[in-house]
């Protein structure tokens, strides 16, 4: 990467050039951005997995840059048209839309008034009047008129329209306008023909058709609820300008400050620049501004998303424990299902404890038997239709006392049990065992089987169909590398799903360890991985830091100190005489370190403490343990709410304009960002106290305030 875009980039995200230089190397050189983000803090500087990933970001944009620079390089060569000053112009920019602002004068295009005035000899007249070299342009005109070009008006409306698309393919002028509508823009929406014509559709977007509001400060929530509308053809969207302001900036940059020597002259540019800004400029600017706005709305909610995503995924889960999950349903009874403690399905059924069947008495003695039979500990009931009924099935009846109950969101559990996972998994049984299965397993272990899941499915994202899906899958896909990786994994006892997800590794890699544990057996230390077909050296540094072999003769295996520091970890005990085995897990050994002492060019203070924190409390999960929550037994359906209740409540959702709460029925309630309290901070899956505000019946929307008088 150059010089130019290091410099770049160092000044976008705040850190020192040799930061981002050493960080590139990395990412060249195959690196991940979880291992650069754990195991080369000194080669970074300490930089976190958001400014690496940030980087990487970088490094591919200017990588396609380049490549357009090339591209666009060559083009012009072919015309014979490339100066060396045009040629660094060109290699100087770090921004898409000034490269092609650079290249627009060049690039191929249709016939158009332009051209035919140029093909009728018009050129010479549109630089005679741009170089403001006559004060008589009617003199100047009559000679070019010609067969085509039957009198002076029409060689001065020819030359005209040459200088109109001059102007239009400014760089100067266009990166001037681009900066004014950004600033000063005003999006106004309304309703489009088709839009009138179904009113039915149109309904949802009757907020915004009448809409009028800053495209510099319009939320992004609100911008793409617009787009939506405009691309669903519901919407009319423009962005309106103050064109006179607009015309005396092109007139600034074009000419200068220069004197037109003569008022008939200067009517002539004026009405040219008029004609360029109406005609080409101002259509051109609308959509770069609707785009950049949108893209910046794209960035905005893609990153609520990807939060939002990371906190779902790194959910605290029960543990290995035996459960007995509930894919609740009316018509079509409840699927039940028996896990054992690595999720494994041990057996199913189905009961039908509600109407219409209404079997309550064979189904108490099913789910007893079944407790009794495979040991349940926990259970787990999907939080959809049925939901809140077969909670209340369940709380009466007789079970042990120390088997607890969870509510588990069913979000994507569907699009689980139909896909070619599912398929893989559970090969003889139906998608209604499979999705009482997956509902078992996220309690379990939410990121173990979130992660079989396409994101965009789970239901914690706003507008992630609208959004750029490339930025959206690149966030997502971090979101997800970074959390398998944050947590580490059971190397043998990862599915091949989650295996994919660890630095290096990636789907083949992982399908090898598979046939590798399936094949050998356990794996009994970390080194084994390198006798996985495939897994060479490389892959093994990414990979082997974030595997966890609980059990291993090595108990460094077991935790995230990375096998190139273990003959360091060794020297420590053996410095303090002890044991690897006897410093692991103790806190008072481990302070009687004394880092200093093992500083060198490669390890620097930042490495060691993380090393030394490791070893007094390894292998620390940092997702905590799950605890069981209950709705409000008062309410069933939004029919029985009223203004002023104080019910429990759980955050599914987390948008630019609020959260969404579950409240135990069918339809989640609205905390709007302007009722949660300043410097609250809310989290998926928290368990809250709100306050009901207003309840719209016909349109099925609950409005809530946050409770903090708990």
């Amino acid at each position: 990467m150059t010089d130019l875009y290091i410099k770049y980039i160092s000044s976008q995200l705040g850190v020192n050039q040799w930061q981002v230089l050493h960080c590139v190397e990395l990412l060249e050189e195959g690196a991940t951005i979880p291992f650069i983000s754990r195991y080369r803090k000194e080669r970074t500087g300490g930089m976190d997995e958001v400014q690496v990933g940030q980087i990487k970001h970088y490094h591919q944009y200017f990588t396609e840059l380049d490549k357009r620079k090339a591209a666009i390089i060559k083009t012009i060569e072919e015309q014979q048209k490339l100066t060396p000053e045009l040629r660094s112009r060109i290699e100087e920019q770090v921004d898409s839309a000034s490269l092609e602002d650079l290249y627009l004068p060049f690039r191929p295009k249709k016939r158009t008034r332009a051209s035919v005035a140029k093909e009728r000899g018009l050129e010479p007249l549109a630089d005679a009047f741009m170089s403001l070299k006559t004060a008589n342009p009617a003199e100047a005109a009559r000679k070019f008129i010609t067969a085509d070009v039957p009198d002076a008006e029409a060689a001065i409306a020819g030359a005209s329209d040459i200088i109109a698309e001059r102007v239009s393919e400014n760089p100067e002028v266009r990166s001037i306008l681009r900066a004014s509508y950004l600033k000063w823009g005003m999006l106004s929406s309304k309703l489009s023909r088709e839009g009138a014509a179904k009113e039915e559709q149109s309904d949802k977007y009757r907020s915004w058709t009448d809409h009028r509001e800053p495209i510099a400060k319009i939320p992004p929530h609100r911008l793409l609820a617009i787009l939506r509308g405009a691309g669903e053809g519901m919407l009319s969207v423009k962005v309106d300008v103050d064109e006179d302001r607009n015309l005396e900036r092109i007139g600034r940059c074009v000419l200068k400050g220069q004197r037109v020597p003569s008022r008939e002259l200067y009517k002539i540019l004026c009405d040219a620049f008029a004609d360029s800004f109406r005609r080409l400029l101002h259509p051109s600017i609308e959509n770069e501004t609707l785009k950049a706005a949108k893209q910046k709305a794209d960035i905005e909610s893609i990153k609520v998303f990807g939060e939002n995503l990371r906190q779902l995924l790194l959910a605290p889960p029960v543990g290995q424990k035996r459960v007995l999950a509930i894919d609740p349903g009316f018509r079509t009874g409840c699927k039940v299902v028996c896990l054992d403690e690595a999720g494994g399905l041990l057996a199913n059924d189905t009961i039908y404890p509600h109407p219409p069947v209404n079997e309550r008495i064979s189904s108490m003695k099913k789910i007893s038997d079944m407790v009794s039979k495979y040991h349940i500990e926990v259970i787990a009931i999907g939080n959809g239709t049925a939901g809140r009924e077969t909670e209340s099935f369940i709380a009466k009846l007789a079970l042990p006392e120390n088997i607890q109950v969870y509510s588990v969101s069913e979000d994507g559990a569907s699009v689980y049990s139909a896909s070619e996972i599912a398929r893989e998994e559970f090969p003889d049984y139906d998608v209604t065992v499979r999705g009482a299965v997956s509902i078992g397993r996220r309690l379990m272990d939410p990121l173990s089987e979130l992660v079989k899941i396409d994101p965009k499915s789970i239901g914690v994202g706003q507008y992630q169909h609208d959004v750029d899906q490339g930025l959206l899958k690149e966030e997502l896909d971090n979101t997800v590398v970074s959390c398998v990786n944050n947590v580490g994994v059971n190397l043998n006892t990862a599915s091949v799903y989650l295996l994919q997800y660890v630095s290096g590794v990636g789907p083949a890699l992982a399908a090898n360890i598979v046939d590798w544990r399936n094949s050998h057996g356990r794996f009994s230390s970390r080194s084994q991985l390198l006798d996985v077909r495939r897994l060479g050296g490389k892959a093994y540094e990414q990979c082997a830091g974030f595997m966890r072999i609980p059990g291993a003769g090595n108990p460094l295996d077991n935790s995230s100190v990375h096998p190139e520091r273990y003959s360091l970890v060794e020297k420590m005990a053996s410095d303090i005489g002890e044991s690897v085995a006897s410093l692991v897990g103790n806190e008072a050994l481990c302070s009687k370190i004394n880092l200093e002492r093992y500083v060198s060019e490669d390890v620097g203070l930042v490495t060691l403490k993380d090393i030394v924190s490791e070893l007094a409390k390894p292998g620390r999960d940092p997702r905590g343990q799950a605890e069981s929550f209950s709705f409000s037994e008062e309410i069933h359906s939004i029919e029985d709410l009223h203004e002023g209740m104080i019910l429990p409540g759980k955050v599914t959702n987390i948008t630019d304009f609020g959260a969404f709460v579950d409240l135990g029925i069918k339809t989640s309630g609205l905390l709007h960002a302007s009722r949660i309290p300043r410097g609250v901070k809310l989290k998926i899956q928290q368990t809250v106290q709100v306050r009901v505000d207003r309840v719209d019946l016909q349109r099925g929307r609950i409005g809530l305030a946050l409770n903090l008088s708990n």
